[in-house]
């Protein structure tokens, strides 16, 4: 009977979340409120405040998120920011901890520990949120670029952070020890990550399988394992599980829109199950006393801490005001605090379920103020309606009797692919365009067959020729069919016989 009640509550949960995405859509309030509030309600109902099962469920919800950002992270788009993401992700978020460890022990006469660990909780944005809210703006590469790598990128060291923090004074390491620490399990992480993520692409695409939703649960099965490899090893595994995804996102996997959209579906879930959980675990009794105090310390976060150290991570590499402006009103919080605040309950700090309706309190102001300002303060500087040509779409089905691969091509409305002529592909001998699907109309075309924009191609192609064939079909998508003149496929002939 337990085991029924507790898979009902969790079955309505869940459908209520679903169904919250549309319905708050429509009205323009962010549907995580809904879920904190349902969360409430179901913690006054039950009396639920499990803190070690809430981290223990935080955690893997946070795993799924992180995963699911790194698959979704094109590195060709965010190879040309990393320095300012890695920056935004270690050097802003060292100056916001310090900064807010400052207020709160000098104004609020918080003890250092307590101070510490609260400006490393808020000072961390969240990946669910940045790469759900910031991709529907229509904002330039460079911003959603550094964003979604500093939002991949700060968990990992501000949860070390919080971890060696949240503990008996006497048991914290000294400052240099903390600082090899860190280093020591984000190098790890990193090595790991990338470890498992190239053995992952290799194991997926050794033979077939006989579902695509199978290569889905693989690729899910590999993200896990490189989570658990490095924490095993007392390496960071929310860096190794950002780092795996990113490797298999950009990696020509077999049906690879499954597989997003199978992480997508996850996170969605996690993101649901992290706001409720949030609501299960803070007593509404004690929220009015933590108010003052919450909104004090949003405010010298958002308005002081954030562009300082915005400020402080754009030194030497020309970012203009109005991005910058915008980063700093774009540090969205919400999943991750949650989990952190988790981490001094469970370990017994004094003062950790203050931290915990603090971030509450935060979380709920944040979502309200940060998520449905953003387009507006994009239009107002000027950010958005930037020119941006959607890359194509490429789905792969594996033919394993046959060595050879079936391709769909998704032409985009603005693609360059548009206008050419199936001659002008000139893709690889071992490749052919067998199908065109327009609209309601399927045909086989010719080589004068012109293609439109929308169109979705069928590419058959022998298996040891389909990432020569879809680099081809990406680089006439970005350059035209000029792309050998660009250089842009990496199959050109050069003199001399060389590649």
């Amino acid at each position: 009977m337990g085991l029924t009640v507790t898979l009902l509550i969790a079955t309505v949960v869940v459908l209520v979340g679903i169904v919250a995405v549309r319905a708050t859509t429509r009205i323009g309030l962010p549907s995580l409120l809904l879920y904190l509030a349902f969360g409430v309600l179901l913690g006054v109902a039950t009396n639920w405040h499990e803190v070690d099962l809430a981290k223990d469920l935080g955690t893997l919800a946070l795993v799924v998120i992180l995963a699911e950002g790194g698959l979704t992270t094109r590195w060709r788009d965010v190879k040309p920011f990393t320095g300012l993401g890695i920056a935004l992700s270690t050097i802003a978020v060292a100056v916001s901890v310090l900064i807010m460890a400052g207020f709160m022990m000098l104004v609020l006469g918080t003890s250092w520990q307590v101070a510490v660990v609260t400006g490393a909780i808020i000072s961390s944005t969240d990946a669910a949120a940045v790469f759900s809210v910031l991709r529907g703006l229509g904002l330039p590469s460079r911003i959603t670029a550094a964003l979604e790598l500093e939002s991949g990128l700060n968990d990992a060291p501000v949860i070390l952070l919080v971890t060696f923090l949240s503990v008996p004074i006497d048991e914290i390491h000294s400052w240099w020890q903390i600082v090899l620490l860190i280093a020591y399990e984000l190098v790890g992480g990193l090595l790991i990550g990338l470890a498992v993520g190239f053995g992952g692409v290799a194991l997926m695409r050794h033979g077939s399988l006989p579902s695509s939703g199978l290569y889905a649960l693989m690729a899910l099965a590999v993200l896990l394992l490189s989570y658990e490899l490095a924490t095993v090893a007392g390496t960071s595994g929310f860096l190794a599980v950002y780092v795996a995804g990113v490797v298999l996102g950009n990696s020509n996997l077999p049906y690879q829109r499954a597989v997003i959209g199978f992480a997508e579906a996850l996170a969605w879930l996690a993101q649901i199950c992290l706001f409720v959980m949030l609501g299960l675990l803070v007593f509404p009794a004690q929220i009015p006393q933590a108010i003052l105090p919450a909104l004090l310390i949003g405010a010298v976060l958002l308005f002081v801490a954030r562009p300082l150290s915005v400020a402080a991570a754009s030194i030497g590499r020309k970012v203009p005001l109005a991005e910058q402006v915008f980063f700093s009103w774009a540090g969205l919080r919400g999943a991750v605090p949650i989990v952190l605040a988790t981490i001094p309950i469970s370990n017994g700090l004094s003062g950790g379920w203050e931290i915990l309706h603090i971030v509450f309190i935060l979380v709920v102001v944040f979502t309200l103020l940060q998520g449905t300002t953003l387009p507006f303060i994009a239009r107002r500087l000027r950010l958005t309606g930037q020119s941006h040509t959607q890359d194509v779409e490429v789905e792969v089905a594996v033919l394993d009797e046959m060595a050879a691969d079936l391709m769909t091509v998704s032409v985009p409305d603005d693609s360059r692919l548009g206008g050419l002529y199936i001659a002008d592909l000139r893709l690889p001998p071992a490749s052919a365009v067998s199908l065109v699907v327009r609209g309601e109309v399927r045909f086989v075309p010719d080589q004068q067959t012109r293609i439109h924009g929308g169109d979705q191609l069928l590419v058959v192609v022998a298996s040891e020729q389909r990432e020569a064939t879809e680099r081809r079909v990406r680089a006439l998508a970005r350059t035209g069919r000029l792309a050998r003149w660009f250089d842009d496929d990496g199959e050109e002939d050069r003199p001399g016989g060389q590649r």
